[in-house]
């Protein structure tokens, strides 16, 4: 019981720091309503029953620090490159749709994995089913880059880094 209510106090604490960060306005109105969508995110967790004692948001998002300024990277690179192809016409520009397996064993692994990809400009996860996405890419650069699995290693590596609950508990993917 107590560390439920540990990480659930945690993560209110963590929204709200949040909240401030991103805000930078620090009118009554607008804090009241910060804290009404606090209370409202925490309410909504805790009648999906999807915060328990062995997922931490807060340590799971720490672990994934290391991996932020690599995908920022990524997303810079990605965002020059559909520049460059929107500005010059001589630049091939060969949508694909194709499948790629996800390594990661975790929900919410293949949940990182994808939205990272989605948000890499360029590329878009269309269909998650199972271990299996489907990605839309601009070009064929960025298929074999994709295919190449530099991402898919770097979300599994901070993945691992996760405590995995045990199957048939809360939390278990």
């Amino acid at each position: 019981m107590y560390k439920p209510l540990v990480n659930f106090l945690l993560m209110g604490l963590l929204l709200a720091a949040i909240w401030l960060l991103l805000s930078g306005l620090y009118k009554p109105i607008l804090l009241g309503l910060g804290t009404a969508s606090v209370l409202l995110t925490l309410l909504l967790t805790w009648r999906m029953n999807i915060l328990d004692a062995y997922t931490n948001p807060i340590w799971a998002g720490i672990r994934y620090v290391p991996y932020w300024p690599w995908l920022s990277i990524e997303i810079v690179k990605s965002s020059f490159d559909v520049a460059r192809r929107v500005l010059s016409p001589s630049m091939p520009i060969s949508p694909t749709v194709f499948e790629l397996d996800a390594s990661q064993t975790t929900t919410v692994g293949r949940v990182v994995y994808a939205n990272s990809i989605t948000l890499t400009p360029g590329t878009v996860t269309l269909d998650v089913e199972g271990q299996r996405l489907r990605v839309h890419a601009l070009s064929r650069d960025t298929v074999e880059a994709l295919l190449e699995g530099e991402m898919d290693r770097r979300v599994s590596r901070a993945e691992r880094r996760l405590p995995v609950p045990r199957p048939g508990e809360a939390g278990a993917s």
